[in-house]
């Protein structure tokens, strides 16, 4: 739906201008009918016509949060990693227990030689620059895209540390 004018809104009001302009039959007084409806309140907005909110958000948009108390900034990150124990890797590592590991070392993932020979460990400050900017911090990982927003990695930072 277009944002504007919206016609459930509007067609009451032309009801009543279109009965008070026939009136009846060429006398000069208006219609009763067309005063009541002229009068009568618009009615509610369907559930369809109203703007969508953040409580209406489809589960695994980026601003709703995800089942687990997990942050919403982590619907993202879930499409190419795991956070439970015992979950095997996806595209990339699974992340459980990552906070305080040496990078390029979680089991069952078959990481590239930049990553395994970077000598980071996932501290807050190293996750940081990570999540900005993977290519960045280390050049030849296989990690495509990071997260540019800071509230967002703030958050799956929170997460990571507690996660394991």
């Amino acid at each position: 739906m277009t944002k504007g004018i919206r016609v459930h809104s509007v067609l009451p009001l032309a009801a009543a201008v279109l009965l008070a302009a026939c009136g009846s039959q060429g006398d000069d007084q208006p219609d009763p009918a067309a005063t009541e409806v002229a009068q009568a309140p618009a009615p509610a907005p369907s559930p369809a016509a109203v703007e969508p909110t953040a409580d209406a958000l489809p589960p695994g948009h980026p601003d709703v949060a995800t089942p687990g108390g997990e942050p919403a900034a982590l619907a993202k990150c879930k499409v190419c990693h795991n956070f439970n124990e015992g979950e095997g890797p996806k595209v990339g590592p699974n992340l459980y227990g990552v906070f305080g590991r040496a990078a390029g070392t979680s089991p069952g993932y078959n990481y590239s030689p930049a990553m395994k020979n970077s000598g980071l460990t996932w501290d807050e400050a190293t996750l940081d620059e990570y999540i900005a900017a993977p290519q960045t911090k280390v050049p030849g990982a296989r990690m495509p895209m990071g997260e540019p927003d800071p509230a967002k990695r703030a958050e799956i930072i929170a997460f990571l540390k507690t996660n394991g």
